[in-house]
């Protein structure tokens, strides 16, 4: 997930058990050249270094107008027509969006760094709104069958460095930096090696003060070799999706508190913050591949609110930190037909028209 960033009825969700996440478990509150070289020539070449040691966590915690805040969205800009690599949305047009999530959400997750991530920092500051911004560089895989891309290594460079720039130009606006995004787990599209993604995580925690993490699903978190990644961030960023791992919508928020509560206890000197969880609102009913193996819950509105609803008050009462998935829906991911799922994550229509789940005054 992520990207490079009628009504009916009302149903609930069922009571689910709060108390197995309660307590110390999550820890204290608190555009590219080719002759680029690779941002982390220096440091990955220390990745196995035995001697190595991590600097002391620094914490997660976020504040807003002097209070700690745990709600977050995932932003991507793109509208109708628009796209990674371009055409980029317009600054009004970003700044429509930020005024439009500043209204219930205090961060922000946004997925890569060259343009338009800038403009989102800029005018969070220049317009003083109440957001924090979590600032990402997404990584690919520096090579494939023992050759190297070059292309992919001038590529991330590019994404740490201005990272690394975006987060010492605005720090009252970036309170943390997500380097990669899905790039450990066995079934990443961009499965990128350790050694290399170690590298970035070290390079950017040595030229910034905020904390550093990196974005994986909980099927890496959740195995052993996620130890050695571990050991480099500063907090733990987790993706669940009930609706991508085969639970129904009753099942869902007692499925992701179960998730949270197991990789907490994998990682017991971590905090766990959740960088990506949902619902969809439209599945092709003729889906294919993944869509059909892995998805059995209904995809619509209701069932999104059912589970924004559920999960939000969860997450609150547990003091679980967390970006939703997502702000806007996002015509230019997945395939051609437009009611593939990738494309309908969104709490908001890519209209910017709200859906179901937040169309009526509700509290994230």
């Amino acid at each position: 997930m992520g990207n490079q960033g009628g009504a009916g009825p009302r149903r609930t969700v069922a009571t689910w058990g709060v108390a197995v996440l309660m307590g110390s478990a999550f820890g204290a509150c608190g555009g590219s050249s080719s002759e680029a070289p690779p941002a982390n020539a220096a440091t990955a070449s220390t990745a196995d270094d035995d001697e190595a040691t991590t600097p002391a966590r620094r914490p997660f915690a976020p504040m807003v107008n002097g209070q700690p805040v745990i709600r977050g969205i995932s932003y991507g800009p793109y509208r109708e027509g628009q796209r990674p690599g371009g055409p980029d949305p317009s600054e009004a047009e970003i700044l429509e969006d930020l005024r439009i999530l500043a209204e219930r959400w205090q961060m922000l997750r946004i997925y890569g760094s060259p343009p338009p991530a800038e403009t989102i920092v800029r005018l969070v500051r220049e317009h003083e709104l109440p957001l924090k911004v979590m600032v990402g560089a997404w990584i690919e895989p520096e090579s494939r069958d023992g050759n190297p891309i070059p292309a992919h290594v001038a590529q991330n460079a590019t994404q740490v460095r201005e990272a690394i720039r975006i987060a010492n130009a605005y720090p009252d606006v970036v309170t943390a930096v997500n380097i990669g995004n899905e790039s450990q787990v066995f079934w990443s599209g961009h499965r990128t090696a350790s050694e290399v993604l170690i590298g970035y995580l070290r390079e950017t925690r040595a030229a910034i003060q905020q904390p550093v993490t990196t974005a994986d699903d909980y099927n890496f978190w959740n195995k052993p070799e996620s130890a050695a990644v571990a050991a480099e961030v500063d907090f733990l960023l987790l993706h669940a999706y009930a609706m991508w791992n085969r639970q129904q919508l009753d099942d869902a928020v007692e499925w992701t508190a179960r998730v949270v509560g197991d990789i907490a206890a994998a990682h017991p000197d971590l905090r766990i913050v959740i960088g990506e969880t949902g619902w969809a609102t439209v599945l092709d009913p003729d889906a294919s591949g993944d869509e059909a193996t892995q998805i059995v819950g209904t995809a619509g509105e209701e069932e999104q609110r059912v589970f924004y609803e559920g999960f939000t008050a969860w997450a609150a009462q547990a003091e679980v930190p967390y970006f939703y998935f997502e702000a806007f829906d996002e015509p230019w991911k997945g395939g051609e037909d437009p009611r593939g799922v990738e494309k309908h994550w969104g709490l908001y229509t890519v209209d910017r028209e709200p859906k179901l789940a937040i169309r009526e005054p509700t509290t994230p």
